[in-house]
This record gives C-alpha cells, structure tokens and sequence, in this order.
C-alpha cells in the first residue's frame, strides 16, 4: 500500500511578535486520507528557560492555556468552542491559519507517511523535542 500525504505546522510561542523571536512548542498534522488530525503541543522545561529568556514578563500560563485550547480544538472537543466541531479539514485549516499574535504556525509543510500518528511524533521530536 502506497503512503498517504499529510500536512503539518509548527505550533511557536512569539513572545515579542515586533521582534519576531519564537519558541517551537508543537505540531499539528492533518491525513486526510488515513483520516487523522493530531496535535502534539507542550511548553517544555527547555521552551519554557527559553520564552523567559526572551520576554521575562509572559504569562506562560496563559499561553498554555490558549495552547491547550488548541489541542481540544483539533481533537474536535465541542466544549471548545464552534470551530471544534467544524470537520478535520476545516480545523486543521483554522488552527493554521497566519497570525501575528503571540501562538503562530509556520508556514504548512507536506510530506508521506505510513503511519501519521508516528509521523506526528517524529515530527514533534524533531521540530520541538
């Protein structure tokens, strides 16, 4: 059997967005064909060393918090909120969408894979780890 095509971002903590620095705290990825949409997000003790580094005052708590509100948006947990109950597609979409607020995706990248569960994270490990 053939692999799938998948599409992922980078989830980033941009503590100060005029100065553009960033924190890799997760990854989201979307398989349509398997049908999957994960999402791996974590503020780790070496992200968090790093975003005090960069901005001393961040309420990391409240970036966790919006982060986890992430996370259930692309688990698809209607408690939420609206967009948690669109379809995968339609969230993966919304979740990837640019911003320039303090939580941003990169830019969405594509690859193939057997099993997107693993890949998601691989790609955790990697781009975040």
């Amino acid at each position: 059997m053939p692999p799938d095509a998948f599409q992922y971002a980078v989830i980033r903590v941009v503590p100060r967005v005029e100065r553009g620095e960033r924190v890799n705290v997760g990854v989201v990825l979307f398989c349509r064909s398997e049908p999957f949409l994960g999402a791996r997000i974590a503020i780790e003790s070496t992200a968090e060393k790093a975003l005090r580094a960069l901005a001393p005052d961040l309420d990391i708590e409240r970036v966790r918090a919006h982060l986890d509100t992430i996370g259930r948006i692309v688990a698809g947990d209607v408690t939420a909120g609206a967009i948690a109950a669109l379809s995968p597609a339609e969230r993966f979409h919304w979740v990837v969408s640019p911003s320039s607020t303090v939580i941003q995706p990169s830019e969405v990248h594509t690859g193939m894979t057997d099993d997107a569960a693993a890949t998601l994270e691989r790609l955790f490990a990697s781009q975040v780890g």
